[in-house]
């Protein structure tokens, strides 16, 4: 009799004892296995400066909570309004297809006679655009206190021979009589700084 309750109790503790190896087993499983992958989006690959973008630029990365407006694939022809930082997630507002703008301003791309003259300038730089149309006569004011929405890499690096391009947050009006002073005249800046 004793030797059948033996047998029991052997029995019973090598089922508790597969139970806990069980139990070890999923715990262990439960807290090595890799966490659920976020929603995936677009990541710079290295520091970005405004300018054309390609898919080469990011990288796809998992991010749970994803950021407000994450751009998940990047659709050809975009630009980049504003500098990005490597590992920097893009969102809809760094593109300037869709970036912001106060209401009643339009975003106009200005051509300025000197390149090194955009080596002085980053985006939200306010700026007055003049226009000369003859060396004799005086340049003409033709849109104050302009922003600087983004410079494109073209224009930072001075290469062009055309001038730099930039692209400035103007008035509808300021934008036609831009658009008309770049057909017939030579265009330049002034940069307003805080001392003004």
């Amino acid at each position: 009799m004793i030797g059948a309750w033996l047998s029991r109790y052997g029995r019973r503790r090598r089922l508790i004892a597969a139970a806990f190896a069980a139990v070890s087993v999923v715990t262990a499983y439960l807290a090595t296995r890799p966490a659920p992958a976020g929603p995936t989006v677009l990541v710079a690959v290295r520091d970005l400066r405004p300018g054309p973008l390609s898919a080469a630029d990011f990288r796809p990365a998992a991010l749970d909570p994803p950021p407000a407006g994450a751009v998940r694939t990047l659709a050809p022809g975009q630009a980049l309004a504003t500098p990005m930082r490597r590992g920097e997630p893009l969102t809809d507002v760094r593109l300037l297809s869709t970036y912001p703008l106060p209401p009643g301003l339009v975003a106009t791309p200005v051509r300025i006679a000197d390149p090194a003259t955009a080596s002085l300038l980053t985006p939200g730089s306010t700026i007055t655009v003049l226009a000369a149309h003859d060396q004799a006569a005086p340049a003409r004011e033709i849109a104050t206190d302009a922003t600087v929405i983004t410079i494109p890499r073209s224009a930072r690096s001075g290469a062009s021979q055309e001038g730099a391009l930039l692209v400035l947050a103007t008035t509808p009006s300021q934008a036609a009589e831009l658009a008309t002073a770049q057909a017939h005249a030579r265009l330049s800046i002034t940069l307003r700084t805080n001392l003004e």
